[in-house]
């Protein structure tokens, strides 16, 4: 039976769920984000243009786009909002998280390791995400690669869509079923939502642009949509989209690998450290003292940081002081 594992690290919590000794999906929620599904109170920054795209203040000073408008309410006025979309990394406007005007009495939706009642693991030398392939799943999310039997995927984040490039040497019509397949297991396993694009091989028959379609039906879980696929091997996919998939996280490269790099120092032991990285990172980690608050405690002794330019983003490292 699939079962959610729940990893609580130093500025994310991680959610696994496995079955058979695979990673079938990962959720990740970043310390701080409030999930989607959440009704707060806010105060109306900017009513927007046209009755859309306004933009309302929290109490605890995060702004919240409503591409719906504010329907009429007054700017300074107070109202209620129901999340409907945790923030993108990146520094363009409507990466911010979204929201809607409600009627809800407020409240706030459970913690990710809460909603989803998983077994909680703890951090220690036996690493059993690793066991799982947690390092094989970063690197996806961070190349965008990922290889199937007779084929490799391509995926890619833009701001209209995720696109999922199939190639591989095998025959059109296998491939795009294969391809399909491993599109739609990489789709779950990655958590990716909203807007999808599936470029396939173009299969000359209809019951192989028909079995490829079948595919993503049998192994996508509900709900989402779906077109045919077309004549050129493209379908596009729509699942609801509340929070940024692992493929945009690894965007913001910098601060994914530090919540990276902590969790490797987390596993080398009790005592004091001295975390070596990559300038980028250590800039992260300066910034978000509280995390090297929590690693100190975690492991029972101070913790020094050390740049090195040397180093590439994924090259940080922990050593004993």
């Amino acid at each position: 039976m699939p079962e959610w594992l729940i990893e609580r690290g130093i500025g994310e919590t991680r959610a696994v769920l496995a079955d058979k000794g695979e990673i079938i999906e990962v959720r990740i929620e970043l310390d701080g984000v409030t999930p989607a599904g959440s009704v707060l109170s806010a105060r109306l920054a900017n009513t927007g243009n046209s009755g859309r795209n306004a933009v309302v203040v929290a109490s605890d000073g995060v702004e919240y786009l409503l591409p719906q408008g504010a329907g009429g309410v007054t700017q300074g006025a107070t109202l209620a909002i129901e999340v409907t979309r945790e923030p993108i990394p990146g520094a363009e406007s409507w990466k911010r998280p979204l929201a809607r005007l409600t009627d809800k009495a407020l409240a706030f939706v459970l913690p990710l390791a809460e909603r989803t009642g998983g077994r909680e693991i703890s951090p220690g030398p036996e690493d059993q995400l690793q066991e799982l392939g947690w390092d094989d799943l970063i690197d996806e999310a961070q190349s965008g690669l990922i290889q199937f039997a007779g084929g490799e995927l391509r995926v890619s984040a833009t701001p209209a869509m995720t696109l999922i490039d199939v190639d591989g040497y095998l025959a059109p019509e296998e491939l795009a079923v294969l391809g399909a397949s491993a599109a739609a297991d990489a789709i779950q396993r990655l958590d990716i939502g909203g807007s999808i694009g599936i470029d396939l091989p173009t299969a000359g028959s209809k019951a192989a642009r028909q079995d490829a379609a079948e595919q993503i039906d049998t192994r996508l879980p509900q709900p989402f949509e779906r077109t045919a696929v077309n004549g050129f091997g493209f379908v596009q996919i729509v699942r609801p989209r509340t929070r940024p998939s692992l493929v945009e996280l690894a965007q913001d490269r910098p601060a994914f690998e530090a919540r990276a790099l902590l969790r490797r120092a987390v596993r080398e032991g009790p005592g004091p450290k001295r975390v070596v990285a990559h300038p980028a990172i250590i800039a992260v980690l300066d910034r978000h003292h509280q995390w090297i608050d929590a690693l100190a405690r975690q492991v029972g002794g101070k913790v020094e940081l050390r740049a090195d330019a040397a180093l590439p983003m994924s090259g940080g490292y922990a050593t004993s002081l």
